[in-house]
This record gives C-alpha cells, sequence and structure tokens, in this order.
C-alpha cells in the first residue's frame, strides 16, 4: 500500500445519511415528485415515502429499482464504496487501484520485477485466496490478487497454456466476486469481460456457463432481473449433466435464478427455480462432490437459498419457518455463505417486529464474517433500522453500530 492509495476526501463522506436520504437527493435531482419516482420504480408512493424518511428500510430490489428510474448506479444509492476513516479501515478500498491496474494488462504484459511463479505455484496461492474468499477476508484477498493476476497474464502470454487460462480466469472471478460486493461494479463489469475471454482460451467446458452467471449476478445487482433471468434459463439449457461437476453447475444456475426471480416478484417462477437447484443437489452423491468452482451445490446451501427466495419475496413468515430447518452447524457451507443467511434471517426478524432476534442474527452474521457483514448494503440499513426502533439502544448494537462507523 502506497502513501497515494488512501484518499481522504472518499473517507470522509458523510456517514450520518440513510439510503432513504440518498433516494430523496437523486429523485429531487430528477426532479421526480414520490409519486413519479414509486411509478417508474414500480413501486408504492407509500413505501417511497417510508423509506426516505428512514421508517423502513430500503431493500436491495428497491434501491435497484431507484436506481434504474433515476438513471444511476446502485452502488450510489446504498452510499458505496463504505470508505474507512483511516487507513487501517480502508485497507480494502486501497487494494482497489492495484486490481484495476492488474486488469489493464490485455495486449500487453505487464514488467515483474522478478520472474512469474510456476502454474503449480500459481495454482496453490489460488487455492489460498479462495480460502480467504469463502471466510470474507476482503482485506487478505485484494491484497495478494493482484501479484497472482499480474503473474498469471505474462503466463498466458508466454505460453498461451489452457490450464494457465484455467487459472487466470479462476483469480479474475475472484477480483469480480471483491468488487461486486464492495460496490465497485464498473470493475465488475471489467472482469465479466476478461472472464469471458480467458474462458474461451481455458477448454473448460463449464467456464461460459459461469461467465454468464457472473454477467448475470451483475445484472441482478443493477436491478436487470428480467433479463438475468433470461440468461440463466438459456445458460442452464445447455449444460449437459452428464457429471456430477456438471450437474452442480446446472443447480448453481437454479439457485441463482431462485433469487432473480424472487426480486422481479415473480412468485412461482422462484420457487420452481429453487425446486429444481434443490433436486440437482440432491442427485449429487456427496463422495462425489468436489466443488472445483467453489459453487457450494450441496442440499445445505439450498436450504439456506430457500430462506433467501422468501425474503427477497418479501415473505417474512415463511423465511422463519423455512429457518426452522436449517442447521448451520451441520450445513457444509462458507463462512462467507453462513453469514449471509444469518443477514437474511435478521431481516426477516426486523420485518416480524422481533427486534432481538433480528439482533441476535446480526450478531452472529458479524461473529462469522466480520468483513462481509460491514460492507453490506442490507447489513447496514438493517443496524440502522434496529438502531432506531429501539428507544435505549442496546450495548451490542451500538458497538456494531460504531464497527460499521455508521
Amino acid at each position: 500500500m502506497t502513501g497515494h492509495d488512501w484518499n481522504p476526501d472518499l473517507a470522509h463522506t458523510d456517514r450520518s445519511e440513510h439510503t432513504g436520504q440518498r433516494i430523496a437527493r437523486v429523485r429531487k435531482l430528477r426532479n421526480l415528485s414520490q409519486e413519479g419516482l414509486a411509478t417508474l420504480a414500480n413501486v408504492s408512493r407509500s413505501l417511497i415515502a417510508k423509506v426516505e424518511s428512514g421508517s423502513k428500510p430500503a431493500t436491495p430490489s428497491l434501491v435497484a429499482a431507484v436506481a434504474r428510474a433515476c438513471s444511476v448506479d446502485p452502488a450510489e444509492i446504498n452510499g458505496q464504496p463504505y470508505r474507512g476513516t483511516d487507513k487501517r479501515s480502508d485497507a480494502v478500498h486501497a487494494t482497489i487501484p492495484a486490481i484495476r491496474m492488474a486488469l489493464a494488462y490485455v495486449d500487453v504484459a505487464p514488467e515483474l520485477d522478478m520472474p512469474p511463479r510456476t502454474l503449480d505455484e500459481l495454482a496453490l496461492e489460488l487455492v489460498r485466496l479462495q480460502k480467504f474468499q469463502k471466510a470474507a477476508s476482503h482485506i487478505r484477498l485484494g491484497a495478494l490478487l493482484p501479484a497472482v493476476l499480474e503473474e498469471l497474464t505474462v503466463q498466458v502470454m508466454e505460453s498461451d497454456a489452457p490450464r494457465a487460462w484455467r487459472l487466470l480466469n479462476r483469480a479474475q472471478s475472484l477480483a469480480g466476486s471483491l468488487a461486486r460486493r464492495l460496490g465497485y461494479h464498473d470493475l465488475a463489469q471489467v472482469v465479466v469481460e476478461r472472464t469471458s475471454v480467458s474462458a474461451q482460451r481455458a477448454e473448460d467446458p463449464h467456464l461460459p456457463h459461469l461467465v454468464s452467471l457472473g454477467r448475470a449476478r451483475l445484472l441482478m445487482t443493477l436491478g436487470s432481473w428480467d433479463v438475468a433471468l433470461k440468461m440463466i434459463k438459456q445458460t442452464a439449457g445447455k449444460v449437459d449433466q452428464d457429471n456430477p461437476v456438471s450437474t452442480e453447475v446446472f443447480g448453481s444456475l437454479h439457485l441463482s435464478a431462485a433469487i432473480a426471480a424472487a426480486r422481479a416478484g415473480k412468485v412461482s417462477d422462484a420457487w420452481e427455480h429453487h425446486g429444481t437447484a434443490t433436486e440437482a443437489a440432491a442427485r449429487v452423491n456427496p463422495r462425489d462432490r468436489r466443488d472445483p468452482y467453489g459453487l457450494q451445490m450441496n442440499p445445505g446451501n439450498a436450504a439456506i437459498h430457500g430462506c433467501a427466495v422468501a425474503v427477497e419475496l418479501g415473505d417474512s413468515d415463511q423465511a422463519i419457518r423455512l429457518d426452522q430447518g436449517v442447521d448451520l452447524a451441520r450445513e457444509k457451507v462458507t463462512d462467507e455463505r453462513r453469514a449471509h443467511h444469518e443477514l437474511d434471517m435478521a431481516r426477516a426478524h426486523l420485518w416480524a417486529n422481533d427486534h432481538d432476534k433480528a439482533l441476535k442474527r446480526m450478531i452472529a452474521a458479524e461473529r462469522t464474517a466480520p468483513q462481509m457483514t460491514r460492507f453490506h448494503p442490507s447489513a447496514r440499513e438493517t443496524v440502522r433500522q434496529l438502531v432506531r426502533v429501539h428507544r435505549r439502544v442496546p450495548e451490542p448494537l451500538r458497538v456494531l453500530e460504531n464497527r460499521m462507523s455508521l
């Protein structure tokens, strides 16, 4: 990290402004009334009013719909990226310029200070980076990723070996996931295009399908749920389920389709895709699960996604009922996925006005994957709302609020 990586102007943005206030500000810049914005975003005026006043949290679906209606990036509505107040708290963002630079090399190889590591060595390094991703350790992942991207770029330009392209595709996918989670959607779009190229050279039949999945997930983040859903359906139809890995890819596509359909308000489609994914997960013998792409396509993740579908549909009662059948101590999912489930259930309990359980699940999410939780827009919305509804803010909630710099 150099002395120029940290931008104090970005780090000292107004943290007191909540999502509803940002929606109001963008709406007024577009000369829209609450009624006008509600019409464009296909929601009720009362919902816009409640979110703008801070009496109701903004869901990812609402944020994306408002962003589309106002022609802005959802990250602007969410207030992302969430910069720190000093170099230590801003460390994860200081890695982004180096990742951008590493991804900029296309026709010309970067000049390294020493020869790149061998493909075997870089493959082992990628295994380590994938562990950081699964643990939602954004800072450690971001710090090590640029060097791996640059070394693999040199490798593919010198050898054009399919294995080098496969490893580069994996490193690029890690960069895209990190960029999307931190709110750098422009960078995530660059990664999608880079992975499309590397997938074509990697001689792996599954990678083009996963590129489509990555593109669809970005579209979902930007609020294009119908387009994302159509893309996933088309891709899933091309997957030959002739081996366990293909079935895992097929099931993962349908899990994402379920979330896209839920955000689009297509109830029956959402549950149909979730059912298809659940059946796919059950067809894979546990002894045959290799999960080479980190998809976590297993019954436990499918069950967790069932709760997520209910949350995205705004059905807190259904989410809470489904959660009773989820045993996180038994399910084989990553810390990041566990924390995301805790966050979803915190939202569900908040909507059900069970604030104690909502706080308990938020604390569990932050304990499991602190960096993911602190940088997640929905987590921040939930914490803000919990603070708002408490006449006397409990100390654990106050501590969580301070750690998020809200």
